[in-house]
């Protein structure tokens, strides 16, 4: 527990180290050797582990150390030279990432968004709209559908909306996937009816997000048909992104799909987060939207606001008007409730 003249941190959901469990485990196989480059008994223990869990025997299952990279490298993996990614103008890729998928040589082709969502008609109406256009050879083609889960709003595409994503890419020949940084707190809310199965089945690719959800780093990449991605080591080992202690990846994801830990790690944060929009309503603050998980998006005037981060670290959103703004509340997997508490006469 935090000294209560210490700043209360609600800014993001990874600012703390990592489970007990991991931290217990990396201890004591501190000192084992094995082969590197994740080709070591661990990982193979924890993609058995999540091919369970996902219900895809056969899915390639890799570790990276962080999404930017791990987004960086599957997008530049599934696109040829000329392709972009559609992807929704709110999307981490799109404002996120400093230009990384630019940076690949691929054009993030951006779309209009709802709470953070691309819906599939207007996926179609954007492919249809580019191959109508006789130019459309000039320009950079869609290759792929990138979608995060949770969005950057802290929405949930549920079940019906990826399964109608997926024909959509299917009529046109294009990959889909998904970026899982917050991928715990989507499964521990009640309102998601998205489970990993339903990702295996509906996505050519998605990651399970470690670095924001109990590990200390590490992101771990699901492709349920590996002949999606022939050569996926060679391509990441390509992108300077193949750790060379990769067991150090592996014996983290080994401990979170233990015993379904993974499916439960989340529910902390979004208990935490409930009683944090219920506060913020009950003490006459506007929520900017509403959001399920585990990020809380207020409006807070601004003379208050400054006041307020004297003793709470809070997340910039945007500009709401000359004397409001629109700040973010995170929680995680750890969040105590007792600084729910301080957090809550703060406000």
């Amino acid at each position: 527990m935090k000294n209560i003249d210490e700043k209360l941190s609600f800014a993001c959901d990874y600012m703390k180290g990592a489970h007990p469990d991991i931290i217990r485990r990396l201890a004591e196989t501190n000192m084992m050797e094995t082969a590197g480059y994740g080709l070591d008994p661990v990982c193979e223990s924890a993609r058995e582990r999540i091919r369970r869990a996902c219900g895809c025997e056969d899915a390639e299952v890799e570790f990276l150390v962080g999404g930017t990279q791990t987004n960086a490298v599957m997008i530049d993996a599934f696109l040829r030279s000329y392709e972009g990614v559609i992807a929704a103008e709110t999307g981490h890729i799109s404002i996120h990432e400093a230009g990384a998928i630019e940076a690949s040589g691929h054009k993030v082709l951006a779309l209009p968004h709802e709470l953070g969502k691309i819906s599939a008609d207007s996926v179609r109406r954007y492919l249809e709209d580019y191959y109508n256009d006789a130019n459309h050879d000039h320009m950079v083609f869609p290759g792929m559908v990138y979608i995060s889960q949770p969005t950057e709003y802290g929405t949930l595409y549920a079940k019906a909306e990826l399964a109608a994503l997926k024909a959509v890419c299917e009529e046109y020949g294009l990959p889909l996937y998904a970026d899982g940084a917050r991928l715990a707190y989507a499964l521990a809310c009640p309102e998601n009816d998205v489970s990993l199965a339903d990702l295996a089945r509906l996505c050519d690719a998605f990651y399970i997000g470690g670095t924001k959800c109990g590990a200390l780093l590490g992101e771990a990449v699901v492709i349920p048909d590996p002949k999606r991605l022939p050569h996926l080591f060679t391509i990441i080992k390509q992108h300077g992104a193949l750790l060379a202690k990769g067991r150090l990846l592996g014996i983290q994801f080994d401990e979170l799909f233990r015993d379904d830990l993974y499916l439960r790690i989340g529910e902390p944060a979004i208990t935490a987060a409930e009683r944090i929009r219920a506060g913020l309503a009950a003490k006459g603050y506007d929520l900017y939207f509403e959001t399920p998980t585990n990020q809380i998006f207020c409006v807070m005037e601004n003379e208050r606001l400054r006041r307020f981060g004297e003793k709470v670290e809070y997340g910039f959103w945007e500009k709401y008007d000359d004397q409001h703004t629109v700040i973010r509340l995170a929680t995680d997997w750890a969040t105590d409730p007792e600084a729910v508490d301080r957090l809550l006469e703060v406000l």
